[in-house]
């Protein structure tokens, strides 16, 4: 019997069978009580003493409540919350990107995501280590992330002013977490194995706020193995003749066997430092240094056939043997370091600057035989040897003013770049043919040559920037910059006498200075700068005129053109929610012919391979479309996104290779027409679903490309198309890492 209380509150057993009976009484808040009782059954009404309950409070288990999903979709951001993805204790970056939907993490470090490669990595939207995207996610230990950011990079200039200006670079951003902010983390690997084979690393950062200092060096050998065979057998062949004729021979085909690789010993170290040093001064700073020595040792021997010419004018088919040994070694370092200093004048005026010097060499020799027989007989000797250097200094200085209406604003940025590539390059080669199998010398062809360039390039750019807003919604942005390029290229051949003496070769030398003025003028509208808004669009248009303008004093001609193009730039996004986003971007983009390219004479500075402008040519302009489709079904734990990209190119400069005989003698001119008719159509998608709370994921990829190519040889046109199609299934599982 089951009774609550009456209007009074009080609680009355009717039609009890019994005086003796069992009482059990429950009340939320309260423990539970149970008594037996025994009451005189003469008595008709029984009123019993009151029964007083005992409280009682339960615990229950902590229940945290986000309402943050675990993918968010922004403007040019995606944005994954790191603590919904769980991961053994002590793991780095890369297996909680591994865990993530649309993420694809390979050995060697590398990032793609949603079918894009992410090419620089960032710590709390600051360069770290030289932004090598390996190094951070393989070292930097996961528990310290907040949040992963995939970021469509514009530029420092953009994320300042919002005027988007190209093509973006995808940046991976980690965010890190408020209470990880202190700390130390070092990891040091080594391994050794058979035939001098080692490798070696040692990583340390410390974050301490907004400080942070990283160290990172890694040193290898590695064995090559062996080399492709069968390649330098027949490469080098001539032909061979009887009865005075000149022979000639196809290359390529035959038999090889033998080769070695050689050795690889590679290394890097870097070192990176942030800091704000006050309230309104922060420092970013990276060095890079890195080398790479690859010796190599390649052997071969191959037969193949060949076209002997005869004197009555056929031809019969003979077999050429080879015998090919070579040895190189190729010694390339480089330097980088970078500064950026960010300064806050007060709260409406702010100022960066950023300096970059780069420094790269290289050394390279190579020697090398073949020895030949059969069709012909013929032995080839060659020595060459390079020197190249190029410095590379690039300054940035951005200034930014915020009105009273802080949307309003305008802002200033000079660019100053510096490059100096000076090269030297040692040739030697002699060719000994013989009299058949005899020892007798038919022909010898003795050629030693240095080689010097000098190819200077500065470029200036000054742009400015105003942004005025219209209302809460919408505003107006007018941008101008000037760019000037200048490049200064010298290229000097010399014969090396036996004495050691050079005497230089005006017909296979080439001098020329040219400049190139490039003007932009941008008027766009933008629409949806309130985050509230669901419909975001831009809408403007480019005006490019251009100046090229040089001397090619080798030759002695005087080159000056100048042309107007106009690029229209159309954004387009609507959000149904930060999960659920589709996106379409139109750009333009013109590209004037090379200075080379537009030459009216004949440059012989290689007589095999001389190279014919061509005044006529006109601009080169790609238009791009590219669209993204995202939607994260937060309950479903499900991730799907759609890719599309397409490129059309009207005008393709294009090379006409064209056989010539000159003096007897067949040589192959370059000449340079416009086609049009390139373009590259692709897509790729990305399917996700997690499982068990994310102990199990299912991921379905893949991508579908088309390019089609115009081409000219021999003033005959022709196209190639190329399909290029792959799917993807990779179930997942991390059961014993929950």
């Amino acid at each position: 019997m089951v009774v609550g209380t009456n209007p009074d509150g009080i609680f009355v057993f009717k039609n009890v069978k019994s005086a003796s009976y069992t009482l059990s009484v429950n009340s939320l808040g309260y423990k539970p009580m149970v008594g037996k009782f025994k009451q005189n059954d003469a008595v008709p009404r029984i009123v019993m003493d009151p029964i007083i309950l005992n409280g009682e409070t339960n615990s229950l288990k902590e229940v945290v409540i986000n309402g943050t999903p675990s993918i968010t979709y922004k403007t040019d951001t995606v944005e994954y919350r790191a603590s919904d993805y769980i991961v053994r204790e002590n793991a780095t970056v890369d297996e909680l990107l591994k865990k993530m939907e649309g993420m694809e993490v390979g050995n060697d470090g590398s990032v793609i995501h949603q079918g894009a490669a992410l090419t620089k990595a960032k710590i709390n939207g600051k360069t770290y280590l030289g932004g090598d995207v390996a190094t951070a996610i393989q070292n930097l230990p996961a528990e310290i992330v907040d949040k992963i950011q995939v970021v469509d990079d514009y530029g420092d200039q953009a994320a300042r002013t919002g005027v988007k200006d190209g093509d973006p670079e995808k940046v991976l951003n980690i965010v890190t977490r408020a209470d990880k902010s202190v700390g130390n983390t070092a990891n040091i690997t080594g391994g050794a194995g058979n035939d001098d084979r080692y490798e070696g690393s040692v990583f340390a950062t410390r974050l301490n706020g907004n400080q942070s200092i990283g160290i990172n060096a890694r040193l290898n050998n590695t064995v090559n193995g062996v080399a492709n065979s069968g390649s330098n057998g027949g490469n080098n062949g001539g032909g061979g003749g009887r009865g005075g004729n000149n022979g000639g021979g196809n290359n390529g085909g035959g038999n090889s066997s033998g080769g070695s690789g050689g050795t690889t010993n590679s290394g890097n170290g870097s070192f990176s430092f942030r800091d704000q040093l006050n309230k309104k001064i922060r420092v970013n700073a990276n060095y890079r240094y890195s080398f790479n020595n690859v010796n190599s040792l390649n052997s071969s021997v191959s037969q193949r056939p060949v076209a002997i010419l005869l004197p009555d004018g056929t031809q019969e088919t003979s077999t050429l043997f080879a015998t090919s040994n070579s040895e190189g070694d190729n010694d390339n370092k480089t330097h980088n370091f970078n500064f950026e200093m960010e300064y806050d004048i007060d709260s409406n005026n702010y100022l960066r600057f950023s300096p970059t010097i780069n420094y790269t060499s290289a050394l390279t020799s190579r020697q090398a035989t073949n020895f030949q027989t059969g069709a012909v007989y013929q032995n080839q000797t060659s020595a060459n040897s390079g020197r190249n250097t190029t410095p590379n200094i690039e300054g940035v200085l951005f200034y930014q003013h915020l009105f009273a209406n802080k949307r309003r604003n305008i802002s200033m940025q000079l660019n100053l770049n510096i490059s100096n590539q000076e090269s030297e390059q040692d040739r030697y080669q002699n060719t000994i043919e013989f009299e058949g199998a005899t020892e007798v010398v038919k022909t010898q062809l003795l050629t030693h040559r240095l080689v010097e360039r000098d190819n200077l390039r500065n470029t200036y750019r000054a742009s400015l920037t105003y942004v005025e807003p219209i209302n809460t919604n919408s505003q107006v942005e007018l941008n101008g910059q000037i760019n000037y390029n200048a490049y200064d290229n010298t290229t000097i051949t010399s014969d090396i006498n036996s004495n050691g003496t050079f005497n230089p070769i005006d017909s296979l030398s080439n001098i020329y200075d040219y400049s190139f003025m490039q003007s932009r003028i941008a008027l766009n509208y933008r629409y949806g700068v309130s985050n509230a808004s669901k419909f975001k669009f831009s809408l403007g248009v480019t005006g490019v005129p251009a100046l090229l303008s040089g001397t090619k004093v080798s030759l002695g001609t005087t080159t000056r053109r100048s042309s107007f193009n106009l690029i229209p730039i159309a954004r387009f996004q609507y959000l149904w929610s930060r999960q659920h986003s589709v996106q379409l971007n139109y750009s333009g983009n013109a590209t004037e012919p090379s200075f080379d390219q537009i030459q009216p004479v004949r440059d012989v500075s290689n007589p095999q391979s001389p190279v014919v402008g061509n005044p006529d040519l006109k601009v080169t302009f790609n238009h791009s479309i590219n669209g993204t489709y995202n939607n994260y079904l937060a309950n479903s734990k499900i991730n799907y996104s759609v890719n599309l990209n397409a490129a059309f190119i009207d005008n393709s400069v294009v090379r006409n290779t064209v056989q010539i005989i000159q003096d007897g003698v067949t040589a192959y001119e370059t000449r340079f027409v416009n086609m049009s008719g390139v373009y590259r159509i692709g897509g790729n998608y990305s399917i996700s679903k997690q499982l068990s709370d994310r102990k199990y994921n299912l991921s379905l990829s893949g991508s579908v490309n088309h390019n089609r190519n115009v081409a000219m040889n021999r003033d005959v046109a022709y196209t190639s198309a190329i399909w290029n199609m792959n799917n993807r299934f990779g179930p997942r599982s991390w059961p014993k890492s929950i």
